[in-house]
């Protein structure tokens, strides 16, 4: 059974719409929620939180649907948001434990140990913390209660470099025994490159990507060399041409029959050149939402 299950999602506000989200996380995955600002990652978030209700489609926690079981739902999610969800004037301890009684699986010792391992003091004010150490305290107390599901948004962008490692260590380790998954937010794309399985790319409420990482890397390539050497590349599959004065570089589509000048450089792309690519994409190219491109090979 899959950890989360979205088929068909659509949520809108005025003039945007997030529209026709369908993605299957399986549990022992991290999978990371990419785009621009404004692309719908914090509406989506909202949605698997069960803060939204969508308008259409549906969207299943461990099996379980909002409508019939929330509080088991919510039973199973762990959270770290951009906003603050403490009590300011309460201790970090003090928060843990009034919040701690509306989750089953809630550990004071467990908490105690997080706070301990991230360099918090338990009993300072959440009030009195930086930005960065407040979403320590989030991520604490949600690996405090034996959640299934971690749903963060943005919370390594605050964190200093050492403990930005620690943090990703601690994700790994949180999706070990198989039965557990992490949805990460973020815009720093390098870190999804070597520790995400899965990830969610949305473009205007649209989404562009969404799946195993490495089957995605299969899909596209990214060539550089001499513009002329480029061109000679099939125009369906080019996706998106950058010509400088010494030299050219393009996302294109790629299956395994592809073949390539010799004297260009070809090279799997990173998920910052995807949302590049595809950000600039050639008019005319066609997006799918498994990632593929309409066109011939």
């Amino acid at each position: 059974m899959n950890l989360l299950q979205m088929d068909h999602l659509t949520k809108r506000f005025g003039t945007f719409e997030l529209k026709d989200i369908s993605v299957a996380l399986p549990p022992g995955y991290i999978c990371g929620l990419v785009g621009q600002n404004g692309a719908g990652k914090t509406t989506l978030l909202h949605l698997i939180l069960g803060l939204y209700q969508a308008d259409e489609g549906s969207i299943l926690i461990d099996g379980m649907d909002y409508r019939t079981e929330e509080k088991q739902i919510r039973d199973r999610i762990g959270t770290v948001l951009a906003e603050d969800l403490f009590d300011p004037s309460m201790t970090l301890i003090g928060n843990a434990d009034w919040y701690g009684k509306y989750y089953t699986g809630y550990s004071r010792q467990r908490m105690e140990r997080y706070l301990s391992r991230f360099r918090l003091e338990r009993r300072r004010k959440f009030g009195r913390l930086s930005q960065g150490e407040k979403q320590k305290c989030q991520f604490a107390f949600a690996l405090s209660h034996d959640a299934k599901l971690l749903v963060l948004d943005e919370p390594a962008g605050n964190f200093d470099p050492d403990f930005r490692e620690a943090f990703f260590q601690e994700l790994k380790a949180f999706i070990q025994d198989g039965t557990r998954s992490v949805i990460l937010a973020t815009h720093l794309t390098q870190d999804l490159d070597r520790m995400a399985d899965h990830i969610i790319y949305l473009e205007n409420g649209d989404q562009i990507f969404a799946g195993d990482i490495e089957n995605l890397r299969e899909r596209y390539r990214m060539v550089s060399g001499e513009a002329y050497q480029i061109r000679r590349i099939a125009p369906e599959r080019v996706i998106y041409l950058e010509e400088k004065r010494y030299g050219a570089r393009a996302l294109v589509a790629h299956s395994r029959l592809n073949h390539y000048d010799g004297r260009l450089a070809v090279c799997a792309p990173t998920i910052e050149e995807l949302m590049y690519g595809y950000a600039h994409r050639t008019c005319g190219v066609q997006q799918r939402i498994d990632g593929g491109v309409n066109g011939s090979s």
